[in-house]
C-alpha cells in the first residue's frame, strides 16, 4: 500500500481517497485547539497561502489523544480554527493517532518514518510527503512549520 490508497473522513464525515491528492506535495498534521502548540496554525496557514498554487497541500486531522486539547464536534473545531486563525486548508474530521483505534492513514505514516519511538508524542506532528506519494520526513511538535519550509519548496520543485 501507499499513501494514495488510504480514504480519510472529511470535516462532514464523508470518505475522501487520498487519491486525490497525486501529485501534490503534502504535509499531513494531527493537531488540537487548546495546545500549547497551537498557534502553529498561523505558519501552517502561512505556508499554505505561499505554496497552495505551486501544488501544496496541508491535511489537518485534530486529535484529542493529548490530554484532551481538542474537545469539541468537527465543526466546533473548524470554527475555531477559521475565526482565529484564518485556515483555509483542508481540516479532516477528528482522529486517534496512536492505540487500537489509530486511523489506519497514521499507522501507515508511524510504519514510514518514526525516531526511536513510533507512536506520536503529542499534537502538531508533522508527516512530509512528496509529490510521488514518499513519507519523506517527520517533525515533532516542535519543530516549527517555518522550519521545514526550505524542505517544502525543494520539493516542489523536484
Amino acid at each position: 500500500m501507499n499513501i494514495y490508497d488510504y480514504k480519510v473522513k472529511n470535516m462532514n464525515g464523508e470518505d475522501i481517497s487520498l487519491d486525490k491528492y497525486k501529485g501534490k506535495v503534502l504535509l499531513i498534521v494531527n493537531t488540537a485547539t487548546g495546545c500549547g502548540f497551537t498557534p502553529q496554525y498561523e505558519g501552517l496557514e502561512s505556508l499554505y497561502e505561499k505554496y497552495n498554487s505551486k501544488g501544496f497541500e496541508i491535511l489537518d486531522f485534530p486529535c484529542n489523544q493529548f490530554a484532551g486539547q481538542a474537545p469539541g464536534s468537527d465543526s466546533e473545531i473548524h470554527e475555531f480554527c477559521t475565526l482565529k486563525y484564518h485556515t483555509t486548508f483542508e481540516q479532516f474530521s477528528k482522529v486517534d493517532v496512536n492505540g487500537k483505534n489509530a486511523d489506519p492513514l497514521f499507522v501507515y505514516l508511524k510504519n514510514q518514518k518514526h525516531g526511536l519511538i513510533k507512536a506520536i508524542k503529542w499534537n502538531f506532528t508533522k508527516f512530509l510527503v512528496d509529490k510521488n506519494g514518499n513519507v519523506v520526513a517527520r517533525y515533532e511538535p516542535t519543530v516549527t512549520p517555518s522550519k521545514i519550509e526550505d524542505t517544502i519548496k525543494r520539493l516542489l520543485e523536484d
